[in-house]
């Protein structure tokens, strides 16, 4: 394999060990590799070979697959470029803590919505309206809007070239706070 083909999958790997609560050294001695260049390899200073890439994959307890799969959405740096037209544009690609959408053009998405994390609302550009808690609040051009994990509400622009940024704890991160504790 071409080392420009072969996937920078260093903070997958790093993402998995830190998952698992391994050391550096734990996996060096499960996959028979020296720590130095486990560090390389999660710090994208060195590609591993897929022979050791499979070594690896078995010291984390997956597959190369996984990993490779996880690749893409580990990284640390991530550039979406800007594009043209109306719709919903993800601006964080792959499974990360925080997500975050633009939604521009016009919608009435015509429903409501209930996340478990936290949520901010930020106009770009035009006019939204959202509805939360019994109390329409209308924003404009630089505004923003915080919602607590669990607000039930909805929005729709209400101004040509409307452009909506919303970002969020993931769905898929529990974030949620318990007093109780």
């Amino acid at each position: 394999m071409d080392d420009k083909d072969t996937p920078r999958v260093g903070a997958a790997v790093r993402r998995r060990r830190r998952t698992l609560g391994l050391t550096l050294a734990t996996v060096a001695a499960r996959s028979g590799l020296s720590v130095p260049f486990l560090s390389q390899v999660e710090n994208e200073r060195a590609r591993p070979s897929a022979r050791s890439l499979d070594r690896v994959a078995e010291a984390l307890e997956t597959t190369t697959a996984r990993l490779r799969a996880a690749a893409d959405s580990a990284r640390a740096v991530d550039v979406v470029r800007g594009e043209e037209g109306e719709g919903v544009r993800r601006l964080v690609r792959g499974r990360h803590q925080l997500s975050a959408l633009e939604f521009s053009g016009e919608p009435d998405l015509g429903r409501e919505f209930q996340h478990r994390n936290d949520e901010l609302m930020y106009v770009v550009a035009g006019a939204v309206d959202v509805e939360a808690e019994g109390q329409v609040h209308r924003l404009e051009s630089g505004d923003t809007l915080f919602l607590s994990g669990g607000v039930r509400h909805r929005w729709r622009a209400t101004a040509p070239g409307t452009r909506l940024l919303v970002v969020a704890v993931a769905e898929h991160i529990d974030a949620t706070y318990d007093s109780r504790r």
